[in-house]
């Protein structure tokens, strides 16, 4: 749709319902009806009646922000409303009470203790407080990935005109033959100076998984720490932290466990919360608490109750549920492509390597033009990827996608690939 078109449409809806776009009262018909427990295909049909899908184009761009159900979103609504009529009352006497909860169901989530946990606005703000709040000294190494997100990256650099570290980035195969090829990757860039290794629990720009307890037994073994970039795997992959043996964690509940924007995790390893400074102070002075890590002003904290809301959801379905039908909805449009002439899937073939997300590229196409296509022509939207490499676009659609829609999307690539 030309955005003239959209603005004008959007314009006719305004002056019919003033400020209503998005169909309540459809979906309110919907909370009544039952999931039907022993019908698989019927039972993600119901799903996706919980979702206010834009008629516009095909959603495979979940990634970025997992949107919220409707179900979750009339929660939200909700918590917005008390919030906003309690006001300071709630703020000077509920708001911390609910969000210490929230992080202590949060931590059983995904295997912790609720005294290592705390909720944050997002993976960045988590990752950034431990690279900006690490005890670094002149020549100390950092190692890390250049597939690694970009916003930590760009912090580990800051960190290294601040303090005069040393930043080593390792190159990550898009298909390793194996975990130890890619433990091997970041052991050879170990020093008697290696602090801190970086490492993505669920690469971002491919969906490739990494082995992470085998990263850090081999780390922990010349005494140098792990940090986990989980953006993608809270609510996506089952993640068990204490299984994982990592030092730091951190991941952002607006992707895939579908909580409204502003909603993320940091875990510290125990031992590890007195050395790390705190991104703003805060009035908690106990060095041994996490709390202390958590200050952030006045911030949105229905947002934090809704975090309770997504999780009631996740349960609904069931994680190990939700992971089958995401790698299952990945592997139906993935695998009719890989053997296609002038098509890279960069995303690894093995089932334990991947799961929901996935990385598709033409040889005759750039990663930009690409996507401009698949909007334009296909009405299809993705978002493109163009680094190191990984040249393509990411698909990640979601638990309400069917198979209609990616039907669509294989044969709008199949259609490109003949091009010249």
């Amino acid at each position: 749709m030309e955005k003239r078109d959209f603005l004008k449409r959007l314009g006719q809806t305004a002056i019919a319902t003033p400020f209503l776009t998005i169909p309540f009262d459809g979906f309110s018909k919907n909370s009544t009806l039952p999931y039907p427990e022993n019908d698989e295909e019927e039972f993600w049909k119901r799903v996706r009646m919980d979702y206010a899908l834009k008629p516009d184009y095909i959603n495979l761009e979940n990634g970025y922000y997992n949107f919220v159900p409707t179900p979750i979103l009339k929660k939200y609504m909700a918590h917005v409303e008390k919030v906003n009529y309690e006001a300071s009352y709630y703020m000077r006497t509920e708001q911390w009470h609910n969000k210490d909860a929230v992080a202590a169901r949060l931590a059983k989530l995904v295997n912790c203790s609720e005294k290592e946990l705390i909720v944050t606005r997002n993976t960045t703000e988590s990752l950034d407080m431990i690279i900006g709040g690490f005890p670094w000294e002149k020549g100390d190494e950092a190692v890390f990935a250049k597939q690694d997100y970009g916003a930590m990256r760009i912090h580990f650099y800051q960190q290294q005109k601040r303090y005069g570290i040393v930043c080593k980035e390792i190159s990550l195969p898009n298909h390793p033959s194996s975990d130890e090829e890619i433990v091997k990757l970041y052991e050879s860039q170990i020093t008697p100076r290696t602090k801190l290794l970086m490492v993505c629990h669920m690469v971002n720009i491919t969906g490739q998984i990494l082995p992470i307890r085998k990263i850090c037994d081999m780390a922990h073994l010349y005494g140098v720490e792990v940090m986990v970039d989980g953006a993608h795997a809270v609510g996506h992959i089952g993640v068990d932290i204490a299984s994982l043996d990592c030092d730091y964690y951190g991941s952002s509940l607006h992707k895939w466990l579908s909580v409204p924007l502003g909603a993320g995790l940091l875990y510290v390893k125990e031992k590890h919360i007195p050395k790390i400074w705190p991104l703003l102070a805060e009035h908690e002075k106990d060095e041994t608490k996490i709390r202390r890590l958590n200050h952030t002003g006045t911030h949105p904290v229905h947002t934090d109750l809704t975090i309770n809301d997504s999780m009631d959801y996740l349960e609904m379905i069931g994680l190990g549920r939700k992971e089958k039908r995401l790698r299952y909805i990945q592997r139906y449009w993935s695998e009719r492509l890989r053997e296609v002439k002038n098509v890279l899937v960069n995303t690894p073939e093995e089932p334990q390597r991947s799961c929901g997300i996935a990385n598709v590229g033409i040889n005759t196409m750039k990663p930009h033009d690409l996507a401009k296509v698949l909007l334009d022509e296909f009405k299809i939207w993705t978002v493109a990827i163009d680094h190191e490499n990984v040249q393509g676009c990411r698909i990640t659609p979601n638990i309400y996608t069917n198979e209609k829609e990616l039907d669509q999307f294989v044969l709008a690539i199949k259609t490109l690939a003949k091009r010249t």
